[in-house]
């Protein structure tokens, strides 16, 4: 019985990875940016840093124990706003990334870029 548990388990798990990752790499070549960069880790946060117009040093606030959270939601909403998203759909792409890089990469949302006014 716990075997079973455990496979189900894994195979959703697996899953939710395979979905999220096709979805970034959806977003990502919308962007125009390399597609491969979705499984990349670290150069993938850098990535979305550059689609949400943000310095590189960003990556370095969002490691940040406390404080990463907050960079990391302010990152998250500039990178929704950059396919023209607002906030609750950056919130979505914050607590259920499995559901909204999908939508954002497959759905009909199109990269319109970032704001330069910070």
């Amino acid at each position: 019985m716990y075997a079973l548990f455990l496979i189900l388990f894994m195979l959703s798990y697996l899953t939710m990875v395979v979905v999220t990752i096709a979805g970034m790499w959806m977003s990502f070549t919308k962007a125009g940016r390399p597609g491969w960069a979705a499984v990349v880790p670290i150069y993938n946060t850098l990535v979305i840093i550059d689609i949400a117009g943000k310095p590189w040093w960003w990556l370095f606030m969002c490691m940040i124990p406390i404080a990463g959270i907050y960079f990391a939601i302010v990152l998250m909403i500039e990178f929704a706003k950059s396919y023209g998203k607002g906030v609750g759909f950056a919130i979505g792409l914050c607590f259920a990334f499995f559901v909204f890089f999908p939508l954002l990469g497959f759905g009909d949302a199109e990269y319109e870029g970032y704001d330069r006014r910070y």
